[in-house]
């Protein structure tokens, strides 16, 4: 979800406590319930995780990757979609992230942790700079 605010484009990010002290910060994203398409999936999950009601402009990417969880290797594939806030508020985040917030996307790579997600809102910038108006 991409945004200007006072004329800076801005996405959403969420704040995952880790094992310790660990954190990771991440774009929205979740596990589809039975019978929902990846379209329901991306809009339920982004207003429970970040408080936005939010709509979709229009399909973006897909990421794939592994990861370890209690010993077995789970292989996703992540849909991404571009999306507007339409109303809510980031005070109404869900308890899978300890903290949501719009980040300017010039910050993104001092941000996001994960390599495929600052790559991804980089191109992400590069469609929302082309499709505003000079």
């Amino acid at each position: 979800m991409i945004r200007r605010e006072a004329g800076i484009p801005q996405f959403v990010a969420g704040r995952r406590r880790r094992e310790g002290d660990h954190y990771t910060w991440t774009l929205p994203k979740g596990t589809p319930n039975p019978g929902e398409t990846t379209e329901q999936t991306a809009l339920r999950e982004v207003t429970e995780e970040t408080g936005l009601d939010v709509r979709i402009t229009g399909p973006f990417e897909s990421i794939s990757y592994t990861f370890v969880q209690t010993g077995t290797r789970i292989y996703k594939t992540v849909h991404y979609f571009l999306m507007e806030s339409t109303g809510g508020d980031l005070a109404r985040h869900d308890h899978e992230f300890d903290d949501v917030r719009w980040v300017d996307l010039a910050d993104a790579g001092g941000v996001l942790t994960f390599e495929t997600e600052r790559a991804l809102v980089e191109r992400a910038a590069a469609v929302f700079g082309a499709a505003e108006p000079r």
